[in-house]
Protein backbone atom coordinates (compact mmCIF):
# COMPACT_ATOMS: atom_id res chain seq x y z
CA UNK A 1 0.00 0.00 0.00
CA UNK A 2 1.42 3.36 -1.04
CA UNK A 3 1.31 6.69 0.76
CA UNK A 4 2.26 10.20 -0.34
CA UNK A 5 4.83 10.61 2.44
CA UNK A 6 7.78 8.88 0.88
CA UNK A 7 10.96 10.71 -0.13
CA UNK A 8 12.73 8.97 -3.00
CA UNK A 9 16.41 9.25 -3.83
CA UNK A 10 18.08 9.01 -7.23
CA UNK A 11 20.86 6.52 -7.87
CA UNK A 12 23.29 9.47 -7.99
CA UNK A 13 22.17 10.63 -4.54
CA UNK A 14 22.52 7.12 -3.13
CA UNK A 15 26.00 6.80 -4.62
CA UNK A 16 27.08 10.09 -3.03
CA UNK A 17 25.65 9.19 0.38
CA UNK A 18 27.36 5.79 0.47
CA UNK A 19 30.66 7.31 -0.64
CA UNK A 20 30.33 9.96 2.07
CA UNK A 21 29.70 7.54 4.95
CA UNK A 22 31.48 4.34 3.92
CA UNK A 23 34.07 5.38 1.32
CA UNK A 24 32.56 2.63 -0.80
CA UNK A 25 30.46 2.23 -3.92
CA UNK A 26 27.09 0.59 -4.47
CA UNK A 27 26.97 -2.84 -6.06
CA UNK A 28 23.16 -3.00 -6.08
CA UNK A 29 20.13 -1.47 -4.37
CA UNK A 30 16.36 -1.82 -4.27
CA UNK A 31 13.46 0.03 -2.70
CA UNK A 32 11.84 -1.63 0.31
CA UNK A 33 8.10 -1.21 -0.17
CA UNK A 34 6.67 -2.40 3.16
CA UNK A 35 7.01 0.87 5.07
CA UNK A 36 4.10 3.30 5.12
CA UNK A 37 5.81 6.56 6.19
CA UNK A 38 9.59 6.69 5.99
CA UNK A 39 11.08 5.23 2.82
CA UNK A 40 13.86 2.64 2.81
CA UNK A 41 16.48 1.19 0.47
CA UNK A 42 18.32 -2.11 0.81
CA UNK A 43 21.84 -1.43 -0.44
CA UNK A 44 24.62 -3.88 -1.22
CA UNK A 45 28.05 -2.28 -1.05
CA UNK A 46 31.03 -3.13 -3.20
CA UNK A 47 32.47 -5.19 -0.32
CA UNK A 48 29.18 -7.17 -0.22
CA UNK A 49 28.10 -5.61 3.07
CA UNK A 50 24.35 -4.97 3.10
CA UNK A 51 22.85 -1.92 4.79
CA UNK A 52 19.46 -0.23 4.93
CA UNK A 53 19.06 3.49 4.30
CA UNK A 54 15.90 5.01 5.72
CA UNK A 55 14.82 8.54 4.75
CA UNK A 56 12.13 10.67 6.35
CA UNK A 57 9.36 12.54 4.54
CA UNK A 58 10.44 15.98 3.32
CA UNK A 59 9.84 19.03 5.49
CA UNK A 60 7.04 20.17 3.18
CA UNK A 61 4.96 17.04 3.81
CA UNK A 62 1.71 17.61 5.71
CA UNK A 63 2.36 15.26 8.61
CA UNK A 64 0.13 14.39 11.52
CA UNK A 65 1.38 15.87 14.78
CA UNK A 66 2.33 12.43 16.13
CA UNK A 67 4.47 11.80 13.04
CA UNK A 68 6.73 14.82 13.29
CA UNK A 69 10.39 14.10 14.09
CA UNK A 70 9.91 10.34 13.70
CA UNK A 71 13.45 9.80 12.50
CA UNK A 72 14.94 11.54 15.54
CA UNK A 73 12.87 9.24 17.73
CA UNK A 74 13.87 6.08 15.88
CA UNK A 75 17.60 6.75 15.85
CA UNK A 76 17.70 7.56 19.55
CA UNK A 77 15.49 4.60 20.49
CA UNK A 78 17.67 2.21 18.49
CA UNK A 79 20.79 3.52 20.18
CA UNK A 80 19.29 3.02 23.64
CA UNK A 81 18.03 -0.48 22.87
CA UNK A 82 21.37 -1.47 21.31
CA UNK A 83 22.97 -0.71 24.67
CA UNK A 84 20.88 -3.49 26.24
CA UNK A 85 22.88 -5.97 24.13
CA UNK A 86 20.25 -8.72 24.41
CA UNK A 87 17.47 -7.40 22.14
CA UNK A 88 18.02 -7.93 18.39
CA UNK A 89 17.75 -4.52 16.74
CA UNK A 90 19.78 -3.02 13.88
CA UNK A 91 22.79 -0.92 14.79
CA UNK A 92 22.75 2.68 13.56
CA UNK A 93 25.77 3.14 11.28
CA UNK A 94 25.23 6.74 10.19
CA UNK A 95 22.76 9.58 10.70
CA UNK A 96 22.51 12.84 8.74
CA UNK A 97 20.13 15.68 9.54
CA UNK A 98 22.11 18.33 7.64
CA UNK A 99 19.86 18.16 4.51
CA UNK A 100 22.97 18.59 2.36
CA UNK A 101 22.99 15.13 0.77
CA UNK A 102 19.21 14.76 0.57
CA UNK A 103 16.06 16.82 1.08
CA UNK A 104 15.21 15.08 4.36
CA UNK A 105 16.88 13.44 7.36
CA UNK A 106 18.14 9.91 6.79
CA UNK A 107 20.02 7.21 8.65
CA UNK A 108 21.79 4.02 7.67
CA UNK A 109 21.58 0.84 9.72
CA UNK A 110 22.80 -2.70 9.45
CA UNK A 111 20.65 -5.11 7.47
CA UNK A 112 18.82 -7.68 9.60
CA UNK A 113 17.77 -11.01 8.12
CA UNK A 114 14.37 -12.60 8.49
CA UNK A 115 10.84 -12.22 7.14
CA UNK A 116 8.15 -9.98 8.66
CA UNK A 117 6.11 -12.12 11.04
CA UNK A 118 2.80 -10.95 9.54
CA UNK A 119 3.85 -12.32 6.14
CA UNK A 120 4.84 -15.80 7.36
CA UNK A 121 2.70 -16.25 10.47
CA UNK A 122 0.34 -18.71 8.79
CA UNK A 123 3.29 -20.98 8.00
CA UNK A 124 3.76 -21.69 11.70
CA UNK A 125 1.64 -23.95 13.90
CA UNK A 126 -0.25 -22.56 16.88
CA UNK A 127 2.48 -23.89 19.17
CA UNK A 128 5.22 -22.27 17.08
CA UNK A 129 3.34 -18.95 17.03
CA UNK A 130 3.03 -19.08 20.80
CA UNK A 131 6.78 -19.67 21.11
CA UNK A 132 7.58 -16.72 18.84
CA UNK A 133 5.18 -14.46 20.73
CA UNK A 134 6.61 -15.65 24.06
CA UNK A 135 10.02 -14.56 22.81
CA UNK A 136 8.55 -11.24 21.67
CA UNK A 137 7.06 -10.71 25.13
CA UNK A 138 10.48 -11.15 26.75
CA UNK A 139 12.11 -8.72 24.33
CA UNK A 140 9.32 -6.19 24.75
CA UNK A 141 9.70 -6.38 28.54
CA UNK A 142 13.41 -5.65 28.20
CA UNK A 143 12.70 -2.61 26.00
CA UNK A 144 10.25 -1.33 28.60
CA UNK A 145 12.95 -1.57 31.27
CA UNK A 146 14.64 1.49 29.75
CA UNK A 147 13.60 4.37 32.00
CA UNK A 148 13.02 7.99 31.07
CA UNK A 149 12.79 11.20 33.04
CA UNK A 150 9.53 12.61 31.64
CA UNK A 151 6.52 11.42 29.65
CA UNK A 152 5.56 12.15 26.06
CA UNK A 153 6.93 12.11 22.56
CA UNK A 154 10.42 10.69 22.23
CA UNK A 155 11.94 13.56 20.28
CA UNK A 156 13.46 16.24 22.48
CA UNK A 157 12.04 18.78 20.05
CA UNK A 158 8.60 17.98 21.47
CA UNK A 159 7.32 19.04 24.89
CA UNK A 160 7.66 16.51 27.70
CA UNK A 161 5.46 16.24 30.79
CA UNK A 162 5.93 15.37 34.44
CA UNK A 163 2.72 13.29 34.53
CA UNK A 164 1.47 10.60 32.20
CA UNK A 165 -2.03 12.06 32.21
CA UNK A 166 -0.76 15.37 30.81
CA UNK A 167 1.32 13.57 28.18
CA UNK A 168 -1.37 11.18 27.02
CA UNK A 169 -4.07 13.85 26.91
CA UNK A 170 -1.69 15.85 24.70
CA UNK A 171 -1.26 12.81 22.41
CA UNK A 172 -5.03 12.42 22.23
CA UNK A 173 -5.59 16.12 21.60
CA UNK A 174 -3.04 16.04 18.77
CA UNK A 175 -4.75 13.18 16.95
CA UNK A 176 -8.24 14.63 17.42
CA UNK A 177 -7.05 18.01 16.14
CA UNK A 178 -5.52 16.26 13.13
CA UNK A 179 -8.85 14.55 12.51
CA UNK A 180 -10.78 17.78 12.74
CA UNK A 181 -8.39 19.56 10.37
CA UNK A 182 -8.65 16.72 7.85
CA UNK A 183 -12.45 16.74 8.01
CA UNK A 184 -12.69 13.17 9.33
CA UNK A 185 -16.12 12.41 10.75
CA UNK A 186 -17.39 9.46 12.76
CA UNK A 187 -20.45 8.43 14.76
CA UNK A 188 -19.78 10.80 17.66
CA UNK A 189 -18.92 14.48 17.40
CA UNK A 190 -15.53 15.72 18.56
CA UNK A 191 -16.70 17.68 21.64
CA UNK A 192 -18.61 14.66 22.95
CA UNK A 193 -15.67 12.32 22.35
CA UNK A 194 -13.32 14.74 24.12
CA UNK A 195 -15.74 14.87 27.05
CA UNK A 196 -15.86 11.06 27.29
CA UNK A 197 -12.07 10.81 27.17
CA UNK A 198 -11.67 13.42 29.91
CA UNK A 199 -14.29 11.62 32.01
CA UNK A 200 -12.33 8.37 31.83
CA UNK A 201 -8.82 9.83 32.13
CA UNK A 202 -8.20 9.85 35.90
CA UNK A 203 -6.73 6.31 35.79
CA UNK A 204 -3.77 7.72 33.86
CA UNK A 205 -2.51 9.19 37.13
CA UNK A 206 -1.75 5.63 38.28
CA UNK A 207 1.26 5.57 35.92
CA UNK A 208 4.24 7.04 37.75
CA UNK A 209 7.33 6.04 35.74
CA UNK A 210 8.05 6.82 32.07
CA UNK A 211 9.57 3.92 30.14
CA UNK A 212 10.60 3.43 26.52
CA UNK A 213 7.56 2.16 24.62
CA UNK A 214 7.86 1.07 20.99
CA UNK A 215 4.08 1.44 20.54
CA UNK A 216 4.27 0.12 16.96
CA UNK A 217 5.57 -3.36 17.74
CA UNK A 218 3.05 -5.21 15.56
CA UNK A 219 3.78 -8.38 13.58
CA UNK A 220 5.09 -6.49 10.55
CA UNK A 221 7.92 -5.06 12.66
CA UNK A 222 9.06 -8.45 13.95
CA UNK A 223 11.45 -10.38 11.69
CA UNK A 224 11.55 -14.13 12.09
CA UNK A 225 13.45 -17.08 10.64
CA UNK A 226 12.98 -20.76 11.44
CA UNK A 227 10.66 -20.02 14.34
CA UNK A 228 12.95 -17.50 16.04
CA UNK A 229 12.91 -13.71 16.15
CA UNK A 230 15.92 -12.34 14.27
CA UNK A 231 15.15 -8.63 14.68
CA UNK A 232 12.72 -6.01 15.92
CA UNK A 233 12.54 -2.94 13.70
CA UNK A 234 10.80 0.44 13.20
CA UNK A 235 11.00 2.40 16.43
CA UNK A 236 9.94 5.67 14.83
CA UNK A 237 6.78 5.99 16.95
CA UNK A 238 8.57 5.42 20.25
CA UNK A 239 7.24 7.21 23.33
CA UNK A 240 8.09 7.72 26.98
CA UNK A 241 4.92 6.18 28.26
CA UNK A 242 2.96 3.50 30.08
CA UNK A 243 4.16 0.04 28.94
CA UNK A 244 0.52 -1.06 28.60
CA UNK A 245 0.46 1.09 25.43
CA UNK A 246 2.48 -1.60 23.63
CA UNK A 247 0.73 -3.12 20.63
CA UNK A 248 0.55 -6.67 21.93
CA UNK A 249 -1.55 -5.47 24.86
CA UNK A 250 -4.10 -4.11 22.36
CA UNK A 251 -7.41 -5.57 21.24
CA UNK A 252 -5.68 -6.74 18.04
CA UNK A 253 -3.31 -9.19 19.74
CA UNK A 254 -2.90 -9.79 23.49
CA UNK A 255 -1.97 -13.43 22.96
CA UNK A 256 -1.20 -15.98 25.70
CA UNK A 257 2.35 -16.42 24.42
CA UNK A 258 3.13 -12.73 24.61
CA UNK A 259 1.58 -12.36 28.06
CA UNK A 260 3.61 -15.28 29.41
CA UNK A 261 6.83 -13.99 27.88
CA UNK A 262 6.25 -10.45 29.09
CA UNK A 263 5.34 -11.67 32.57
CA UNK A 264 2.33 -9.42 33.09
CA UNK A 265 -1.32 -9.53 32.14
CA UNK A 266 -3.98 -6.84 32.31
CA UNK A 267 -6.10 -7.57 35.37
CA UNK A 268 -6.83 -4.52 37.51
CA UNK A 269 -9.62 -2.05 36.87
CA UNK A 270 -7.09 0.72 36.33
CA UNK A 271 -5.17 -1.33 33.75
CA UNK A 272 -8.36 -2.24 31.89
CA UNK A 273 -9.51 1.36 31.75
CA UNK A 274 -6.10 2.63 30.67
CA UNK A 275 -5.96 0.05 27.92
CA UNK A 276 -9.38 1.16 26.67
CA UNK A 277 -7.98 4.69 26.27
CA UNK A 278 -4.95 3.37 24.40
CA UNK A 279 -7.11 1.20 22.12
CA UNK A 280 -9.24 4.21 21.21
CA UNK A 281 -6.13 6.28 20.51
CA UNK A 282 -4.74 3.58 18.21
CA UNK A 283 -8.04 3.16 16.37
CA UNK A 284 -8.16 6.95 15.83
CA UNK A 285 -4.60 7.00 14.47
CA UNK A 286 -5.35 4.18 12.03
CA UNK A 287 -8.39 6.04 10.68
CA UNK A 288 -7.03 9.58 10.58
CA UNK A 289 -3.66 8.72 9.05
CA UNK A 290 -5.48 7.55 5.89
CA UNK A 291 -6.37 11.16 5.05
CA UNK A 292 -2.82 12.45 5.58
CA UNK A 293 -1.06 9.63 3.77
CA UNK A 294 -3.71 9.52 1.02
CA UNK A 295 -3.69 5.75 0.90
CA UNK A 296 -4.64 4.28 -2.45
CA UNK A 297 -6.16 1.10 -0.97
CA UNK A 298 -9.86 1.81 -0.42
CA UNK A 299 -10.37 -1.59 1.19
CA UNK A 300 -7.94 -0.62 3.95
CA UNK A 301 -9.58 2.79 4.38
CA UNK A 302 -13.00 1.15 4.74
CA UNK A 303 -11.57 -1.28 7.28
CA UNK A 304 -10.22 1.61 9.41
CA UNK A 305 -13.66 3.27 9.34
CA UNK A 306 -15.35 0.10 10.56
CA UNK A 307 -12.60 -0.59 13.11
CA UNK A 308 -12.92 2.91 14.59
CA UNK A 309 -16.70 2.65 14.91
CA UNK A 310 -16.29 -0.62 16.80
CA UNK A 311 -13.58 1.02 18.90
CA UNK A 312 -15.76 3.98 19.84
CA UNK A 313 -18.53 1.63 20.95
CA UNK A 314 -16.07 -0.42 23.01
CA UNK A 315 -14.82 2.77 24.61
CA UNK A 316 -18.33 3.94 25.49
CA UNK A 317 -18.91 0.68 27.36
CA UNK A 318 -15.51 0.52 29.08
Amino acid sequence: MESTYKTRLSSEQLDAIIEQHFSASIEDYKEMVDGWANHAYLITLSDEQRVVLKIAPSASTNLMRCEQDLMIAEVEALRLITELQDVPVPQVLAYDDSLTMASARYFIMEYMSGAPYNQVKDQYSAEEQEAIEHQLGRYNRRINEIKGEQFGYFSEQKQRYSTWKEAFMNLMDDILTDGEEAGIKFSIDYPELRRLIEEKSDVLDDVKEPVLVSWDLWDGNVLVDKGRITAIIDFERSLWADPLMEHYFSHFNYTPGFVKGYGHEITTESELKRRSLYDLYFDLVLRIECAYRQYDNQEHVNWTIHNLEEGIERFRLS
